[in-house]
């Protein structure tokens, strides 16, 4: 299992619980992690800009922050608004880092316990992930806080959703200036064609 494989080699634990943890929101969906499979194929098949930095928007217990950071190098920061998951994502930060530590590596991976939209968008913040963490008016809100951000600091902005909700990309195509970039189908996309990566940007540099 690439999980538990994973989970050793970065010294976290990110496995979704036996006890699945409903939010008391109809907004909020549940815990589930990105699977490992998923961002070995996004890092192949995607270039992230290390100069920059990946918000992970209802990170759970921090998977992609550690993987990103491990094998990418690059800036990442998680925001959970749920306390319990927060602590474990505080947790496995703690373990990693000693890890990482030990082989004289740096890391620059932060998590912040608040609402997405609550989230203050930075001119440093350049990719923004989802894994369907909330309802569509929610990520309606973030996006027009991204949007927001690059008026006051001119840059190129990606959006990355794995296993994308039709509302999601809908809202996207139809009523952003976010344009689809990229698709990148997983090895279940043909059992399942929920199983991709969809990746879209907007640039206003060349506005």
């Amino acid at each position: 299992m690439k999980d538990k494989y994973y989970d050793k080699l970065l010294q976290i634990h990110t496995i979704e619980d036996k006890k699945t943890i409903y939010p008391e929101s109809h907004h909020y969906n549940p815990y589930e992690p990105t699977p490992y499979s998923a961002l070995e194929k996004l890092t192949k098949n995607y270039t992230l800009d290390k100069q920059g930095t990946v918000i992970d928007f209802g990170c759970g217990k921090g998977r992609l922050a550690f993987y990103l950071d491990f094998f990418q190098q690059i800036s990442v920061t998680g925001i959970e608004m749920n306390t319990h998951f927060f602590n474990d994502a505080q947790h496995n930060l703690q373990t990693y880092t000693h890890s990482i530590n030990a082989e004289d590596k740096q890391t620059d991976i932060q998590f912040i316990c608040c609402l997405a939209e609550e989230y203050k968008i930075r001119a440093k913040d350049n990719h923004f992930y989802f894994f369907n963490p909330f309802s569509v008016q929610i990520f309606k809100r973030i996006t027009s806080n991204i949007l927001k951000s690059v008026e006051e600091a001119p840059r190129v902005v990606d959006i990355i959703l794995y296993y994308p909700h039709d509302t999601y990309i809908q809202f996207l195509e139809y009523d952003s200036p976010f344009e689809l970039l990229q698709e990148i189908k997983l090895k279940a996309y043909w059992l399942n064609p929920d199983e991709r990566l969809l990746i879209y940007r907007f640039d206003n540099e060349q506005l």
